[in-house]
């Protein structure tokens, strides 16, 4: 409980430390600020190097006005507070809201993830085509930069298991939109390649620790298209 209490002192001086050279109409040194704030000119020395190191306040020197040694004098640092709260899980609820409310949201959703897909892949220099092993080994590594944790089905080359979703909790309530364009991701990255092998579907949660990604090559495909 004591350490607790300390942590919670150590905030409320570093914050007044921060406040009051915020609200001051001049650079503010060490003494300034232990006889404004009423603490020890250490612990103000203290917090100050806290502050500094974590980019919120810059140090430097004053030249004095006749003799004298030039004195140390702190700022805050223009810009925002980067040691706040997010919510970007709000803000892909929102985008993802709006998503589902297109026209067609399966097919926008999927566009988008293509274009990504395109971006996030780890390219093969040109003019080599990979062969189906390596698109699927270029495929999971980016899939698994992504957080999806991608287990190629050992019995079968043509499905790859996922078995962690980094958007688990959004994927649940937008399955329709969210799944679609991680099917796009698939689909662009595979394309960027110029792979022989194309994500043809995902099925999400087909298990229940898993969604399967079923793959399928690009030539079968078109000789079925034509044949119908």
């Amino acid at each position: 409980m004591a350490t607790g209490i300390q942590d919670d002192r150590t905030k409320s001086h570093r914050g007044a430390v921060l406040d009051a050279l915020r609200t001051a109409d001049t650079p503010l040194g060490v003494t300034e600020l232990a006889e404004q704030l009423g603490i020890h000119a250490n612990t103000v020395r203290f917090h100050l190097d806290a502050l500094v190191a974590q980019g919120l306040v810059d140090r430097h020197l004053e030249q004095p006005t006749g003799r004298g040694r030039p004195r140390t004098v702190h700022t805050p640092h223009p810009g925002m507070d980067r040691g706040g709260q997010r919510q970007y899980q709000l803000l892909a609820k929102i985008l993802l809201s709006q998503l589902s409310t297109a026209p067609n949201p399966e097919a926008t959703a999927e566009t988008a993830g293509r274009n990504w897909g395109s971006y996030l892949i780890d390219h093969i220099p040109p003019p080599r085509q990979p062969t189906a092993t390596e698109a699927t080994q270029r495929l999971t590594a980016m899939m698994t930069d992504l957080g999806f944790a991608p287990e190629p089905d050992t019995e079968s080359s043509e499905r790859i298991r996922l078995r962690h979703c980094p958007f688990l909790e959004l994927a649940e309530e937008y399955s329709a939109t969210l799944c679609p364009l991680h099917l796009g991701l698939m689909r662009g990255a595979l394309t960027e390649l110029r792979a022989p092998i194309t994500a043809t579907t995902l099925e999400p949660f087909a298990e229940p620790d898993a969604c399967i990604v079923h793959l399928s090559p690009t030539n079968t495909r078109q000789r079925r298209t034509r044949s119908k």
